[in-house]
């Protein structure tokens, strides 16, 4: 019987021509397939094995497109619904206009700000008009089947089945989807850090007078003063520097492994609830696409993954991806702004969103040329509209419905080359690094992203005040809005006006070695460096973050000692070494040793007893295992430090750009803040109950099912390959929760055979319901630091214990 279920799976055609046999030779294969009866319309076979990672077979793509939205439907149903009630503008009706939004799909703080937003979107026909454009600027054939092939598939699992899941089991907003949803998603997706960040202020921007200014009356607000320009700076590098999104990635050439093959090491770092979580699946289409990886919930594409003969990942870059443009207003409308002499009104987008247990609100929202106004970086930070000024965000990601063309291209590749091929194709990834390797051995790193075409050149001549000081300093152009001169134009091989083309992306082709860790291309390799691009890529020569310069360490000396294999990547995503603790523990030991009394004062003014500190800190193995002690000390004592000493007195010796690895090194214990650092560390932790040399697994982890499970790594700011960023909670035990951190592990390499050698880990599980068997299966293998074999081939598949075979479908 196992022998006719895999003659049946193999073929294409044989599947679904003999698709009625296909269940009933499953079901003889101990009872581990799930019948269901043939009918026209869209159908897929999802075979599910261990975790429940499903492999999706389909004879198209808008087949596989079905078999994919069924299958997300069935583990995520609830935290992609709740995504497409925010894509709708409908988080006020639902939830309450002044409840939090989430954060998922935008920077919003209220589900009022986010509705006036997605609705404004969808009001104004955003998605439709990208839809109607021709490949590649628009999606291309396959990708509009995959999206309406994934609409259906989501609503027929709602049809057919029922909601188990707690949090929108009966909910009236669970509602079906249509390809304007699915697309919609995406844009949101790639829009979500430049105009995504800006919906607050994008929704709340007003005009001196207020709404509806009339030709001719005066503005009741003064010019006022220029805004800091320093504080923006400061501002714009934090907004771009969120921790809410991070990765770290590795690709070695084949003369440093085993055989002469390429491995490749992605560790993306996401939140682990919500809807920007990864899902794991394999899609196949016999003779068309065969690729296995993890999608963003809610896309139909694979966004990072592997096939027979490359695989990728991706890593969140230093670009820049939005500007502004500062516009000089008519003196007597300060809602029309001049170009070149001549006025121009702004559109006034006026939209109106229900709300719960009370009256509909509306709400003015105002578009320039270059994209809406906006009034601030952040709360601490305004962009007055005066009478004479206003400021305006440009985000060329807010019309990229290019990144599934892309992914779906990465998934027919066959080389490293491939991947460069559809990055210049299809020019769709918004804001992450690329980061390959190859069965034949080939390498790459490539900043391939959609940035706004700001060059150096331009922004020396069409800076602002305010941006000659911000784009320096954090990469954000301040362009004069007032000059014609002053466009973004365009790069001949850019698909769309205003960015760059692929000719102008930092890129390294088959060096040893290309890491990233959110640092800039620059130090992608240490004996490599990449220079020469525009300042809106990232910096060159500037100081490098302690994640960068640790993997850095790492992969180097992995690379020079050869004859890497996927075990030695396994290695390396759970050494947790502390490159921090590496650089600093032991002149903090010799410091504390030495502090008279072996007291030191906290920042209450209270004298604290360190004397136990210091000699855990001398045993602590360096290291965030689950069971290294003196590890959670060291982290609540850096994160103290890091507040209490100004960064430019925390090292003896400066940063150097002839040694950017290792500089700056030797922590100042001089500092005045050392000794409160330590204090407060010490004070806390028996305030809360928490031995000082307890194991860091015993106070850092997560509740599953009523299941503690331990929880190995540790914070990007300690310089941790495998990031948690967990959130403290003393009176619970210590880091009882993990709003982000690593999430897709894949580790990936090839033998020889026709099949790659691939571990992969999803940190958080398959599932967000409490009541699916895979709410925790791959929680507690990350706990244990385990992997999951991947089932690629046929044969492995068809060989699972927990092969289970399903054939989904529409009903009519």
């Amino acid at each position: 019987m196992r022998s006719r279920l895999r003659r049946l799976v193999l073929g294409a055609t044989a599947l679904f021509t003999a698709a009625s046999a296909l269940p009933a030779a499953a079901a003889s294969g101990q009872g581990r397939a799930e019948q269901h009866p043939s009918r026209d319309g869209l159908s897929a076979v999802i075979r599910h094995t261990e975790y429940g990672i499903p492999h999706i077979l389909a004879k198209n793509y808008a087949d596989l497109g079905f078999g994919t939205g069924w299958a997300q439907a069935s583990d995520e149903v609830c935290t992609l619904a709740d995504g497409f009630v925010t894509l709708r503008g409908e988080r006020s009706r639902y939830f309450g206009a002044d409840a939090a939004a989430g954060g998922a799909l935008s920077g919003a703080r209220t589900n009022l700000a986010s509705d006036l937003y997605f609705r404004g979107v969808r009001e104004t026909r955003t998605v439709e008009k990208l839809l109607a454009k021709s490949a590649p600027v628009g999606p291309s054939r396959e990708v509009r089947d995959m999206m309406r092939g994934w609409a259906a598939g989501y609503n027929a699992w709602l049809q057919q089945k029922k909601i188990t899941d707690p949090a929108c089991a009966g909910a009236s907003w669970v509602r079906p989807v249509t390809e304007l949803d699915v697309a919609a998603r995406g844009l949101a997706i790639a829009s979500i850090s430049g105009e995504g960040r800006f919906v607050d202020t994008i929704t709340a921007a007003e005009p001196p007078t207020g709404a509806g200014i009339a030709a001719g009356t005066p503005s009741s607000r003064p010019a006022g003063r220029t805004p800091d320009a320093k504080a923006v700076a400061k501002a714009a590098d934090e907004l771009w520097g969120d921790p809410g999104m991070g990765s770290n990635a590795v690709a070695f050439r084949g003369d440093t492994t085993a055989n002469g093959s390429g491995l490749l090491l992605g560790n993306p770092h996401y939140p682990w609830q919500g809807g920007r979580r990864f899902w794991q699946s394999q899609q196949t289409i016999p003779g068309e696409l065969n690729v296995s990886g993890g999608s963003l919930l809610g896309t139909p594409a694979i966004s990072i993954g592997f096939n027979a003969h490359v695989a990728w990942s991706h890593t969140v870059s230093t670009g820049v991806p939005a500007n502004l443009h500062q516009l000089t207003l008519d003196p007597a409308d300060p809602t029309t702004y001049l170009v070149d002499g001549e006025p121009e009104r702004m559109k006034k987008r006026t939209v109106t969103v229900a709300v719960k247990d009370g009256a509909p609100v509306t709400r003015t929202q105002w578009w320039t040329r270059y994209g809406p106004v906006v009034t601030s970086l952040n709360s601490q930070v305004p962009l007055p509209w005066t009478s004479t000024t206003a400021y305006a965000l440009h985000d060329p990601n807010a019309a990229n419905l290019r990144f599934a063309d892309t992914s779906l291209g990465f998934g027919k590749a066959s080389n490293t080359d491939d991947v460069l091929s559809s990055l210049a194709r299809h020019q769709g990834i918004p804001w992450v690094n690329t980061i390959a390797a190859d069965r034949a051995g080939h390498s790459l790193f490539t900043q391939s992203q959609v940035l706004p075409r700001i060059t150096d050149e331009l922004a020396q001549r069409c800076s602002t005040e305010l941006g000659r000081t911000t784009y320096p300093a954090s990469g954000i152009a301040i362009l004069d809005g007032s000059r014609g001169d002053c466009a973004l134009g365009s790069d001949p091989d850019a698909v769309a006006p205003g960015i760059f083309g692929p000719a102008r992306m930092p890129t390294l082709k088959d060096a040893p070695y290309v890491e990233n860790s959110n640092g800039t291309a620059w130090m992608t390799n240490a004996d490599r460096p990449i220079t020469g691009y525009e300042r809106v890529f990232g910096t060159v020569k500037t100081e490098l973050g302690l994640r960068t310069r640790g993997g850095i360490e790492d992969v180097a000396a992995m690379a020079d000692r050869g004859r890497l294999t996927v075990r030695d990547l396994q290695r390396q995503q759970f050494a947790n070494r502390v490159p921090a603790g590496d650089l600093t523990a032991s002149d903090v030991a010799r410091a504390c040793a030495a502090l008279p009394g072996g007291t030191a004062t906290g920042s209450d003014g209270m004298a604290v007893d360190v004397s136990q500190a210091c000699g855990v800190l001398t045993a602590w193995d360096r290291t965030m295992d689950t069971g290294s002690r003196g590890a959670l000390l060291f982290d609540r004592f850096w994160r103290k430090l890091e507040r209490a000493v100004p960064e430019a007195e925390l090292w003896k010796v400066p940063f150097s750009a002839v040694d950017p690895v290792r500089t700056p090194n030797t922590l100042n214990t001089d500092a005045p803040g050392f000794g409160v650092a330590l204090a407060d560390a010490v004070a806390e932790l028996r305030a809360a109950g928490i031995a000082l040399d307890a194991p860091l697994g015993a106070h850092q982890f997560v509740v599953r099912g009523g299941e503690r499970l331990p929880m190995p790594g540790g914070s990007g700011r300690l310089g941790v390959w495998n990031v948690l960023e967990p959130q403290w909670n003393a009176a619970g035990g210590g880091y009882t929760e993990v709003p982000f951190g690593s999430s897709h592990l894949q580790a990936v390499g090839w033998d020889g055979s026709r099949c790659p050698v691939a571990r992969t880990l999803l940190t958080y599980s398959q599932s967000s319901n409490p009541k699916s068997p895979h709410y925790a299966d791959q929680t507690r293998l990350f706990s244990d630091e385990k992997w999951v074999t991947s089932r690629f081939c046929e044969k492995d598949i068809l060989s699972s214990p927990k092969l289970k075979v399903v054939r989904v479908h529409e009903r009519r």
